[in-house]
C-alpha cells in the first residue's frame, strides 16, 4: 500500500485508522486495540508519511512514540476536526475526517509538546487545583463556623490566625462536637497549605534553572509562576508565527464580528489558555499600579493607555503585550530590552 497520509482516532481501548494514499484515494481502513495499532502502523505505513490525530488526552505521548518511529505528527484540534465528519458521527468516520482535515492547506496544527514541558504544565495544574480547594475549604469553614457566631477578617491568613484562637476558647461557645469538627476542617486547611507551598517550591526551582523561564522573570509583571507557566506554554515558541497568534492563543485578543466591510471589535476573546491569561493579566494589574514616578518607556506607554481608556482596557492591553514579549525573546533567544517594551507589535 502506498499510503502517504493517516488519521488515526484514539480512544482508551479501540484506535480506528484511516490512511490514503497521495491522490487521496482510500488505501486502508481498521480498527486494532490500544496495544496493536502502533506495529500496525509500523506494518502498513512507510516511514516518513504524516500521522494526525485529535489534540486530546494522551494525544502528545502518541505523537512522541510516532516520531521516535519516524513519522510526520499532525495534532489537530477538534473543533477544527468536527467540519469534515459526514453523517452520523462515529469513530470510523472520525478518523476519515481527521484524515481529510490534514490535508487541507489552510489547516492549523497544534505543536507536539515534549515530556518536560507536560511536566512543568502538570505541576501548574495540580498546583491550581490545590488552590481551589484550599479556597473550598476556606470558605467551607467561614460558612460553617458563622452559624455559631464567629467571623474571621477577610483574607486566607486571617483565617489561619483565628481558627486556633477558636479551638482552644473555652468561650467561644462552640459545642464539643463541632470543635472536633473543625479540628479536622483546620488540619485539612494546613495539609492544603503544605502541598501547596511543596507544589509552588518546585515551580520555583524550575524558573530559577530553565534558561527561558530566567529570561522571562526579566519581563515586567513576571514571576517565577508565571515564567514558569509561560516556559512551558511556549516551548521554543516555534508553535507560533508571531507574538499576536501567542496572545490569540491565550484570549488576549479582541472577538470580531464584522460583515459588509465594517470591521466590529468586541472584547477579548477569552478562549484558550485561562491559567495563564489569569497569571498575565493580574501581573499587569500589578504593573499598572506602581507606575508612578517610573520613567521607562513601558511605564510611559502604560500610563498614557490609562488615561485615555478605562483601567481595566489598559491592563488587557499590557498583558497582550508582555505575552508578545514573552513570545519574541524566546523565539528570537535574547535578552528582554527595555527600551523596545513600548515599540513591540
Amino acid at each position: 500500500m502506498n499510503i502517504t497520509q493517516v488519521g488515526v482516532d484514539i480512544a482508551k481501548s479501540v484506535f480506528h485508522v484511516h490512511g490514503v494514499d497521495r491522490h487521496e484515494q482510500t488505501q486502508w481502513r481498521g480498527n486494532y486495540t490500544r496495544d496493536k495499532w502502533l506495529d500496525a502502523i509500523v506494518t502498513c505505513v512507510p516511514v516518513g508519511a504524516e500521522i494526525a490525530m485529535e489534540a486530546c488526552a494522551s494525544s502528545h505521548y502518541w505523537a512522541r512514540e510516532l516520531q521516535v518511529r519516524g513519522y510526520h505528527v499532525k495534532l489537530i484540534a477538534a473543533q477544527f476536526v468536527k467540519p469534515y465528519v459526514k453523517s452520523n458521527k462515529n469513530d470510523r468516520v472520525d478518523a476519515e475526517a481527521i484524515c481529510e482535515a490534514m490535508g487541507r492547506p489552510t489547516m492549523r496544527f497544534v505543536t507536539v509538546k515534549t515530556a518536560s514541558q507536560q511536566d512543568i504544565q502538570a505541576t501548574h495544574r495540580i498546583r491550581e487545583e490545590l488552590v481551589k480547594q484550599r479556597t473550598a475549604k476556606a470558605n467551607q469553614i467561614r460558612g460553617l463556623v458563622g452559624e455559631y457566631g464567629l467571623v474571621a477578617p477577610i483574607g486566607i491568613g486571617q483565617l489561619r490566625v483565628a481558627l486556633p484562637r477558636w479551638l482552644e476558647d473555652a468561650e467561644s461557645g462552640l459545642t464539643d462536637s463541632f470543635r472536633r469538627l473543625l479540628a479536622g476542617l483546620a488540619e485539612d486547611l494546613w495539609y492544603l497549605d503544605n502541598r501547596i507551598s511543596t507544589v509552588t517550591e518546585q515551580i520555583a526551582h524550575h524558573a530559577k534553572t530553565d534558561p527561558v523561564a530566567k529570561r522571562l522573570m526579566t519581563l515586567r509583571g513576571v514571576g517565577t509562576i508565571t515564567a514558569s507557566a509561560l516556559a512551558g506554554a511556549l516551548g521554543d515558541a516555534q508553535a507560533f508565527k508571531r507574538g499576536r497568534d501567542f496572545a490569540a492563543s491565550l484570549g488576549l485578543t479582541p472577538r470580531q464580528h464584522s460583515t459588509g466591510g465594517r470591521d466590529r471589535l468586541l472584547g477579548i476573546s477569552k478562549r484558550g489558555d485561562s491559567y495563564l491569561r489569569t497569571l498575565l493579566v493580574h501581573g499587569a494589574r500589578a504593573v499598572l499600579r506602581y507606575t508612578e514616578g517610573k520613567e521607562d518607556n513601558l511605564s510611559h506607554w502604560v500610563r498614557q493607555l490609562a488615561e485615555r481608556k478605562h483601567t481595566n482596557v489598559a491592563v488587557i492591553a499590557l498583558a497582550n503585550k508582555t505575552a508578545r514579549i514573552a513570545w519574541a525573546i524566546t523565539r528570537r533567544d535574547e535578552a528582554y530590552d527595555p527600551a523596545l517594551a513600548a515599540y513591540t507589535a
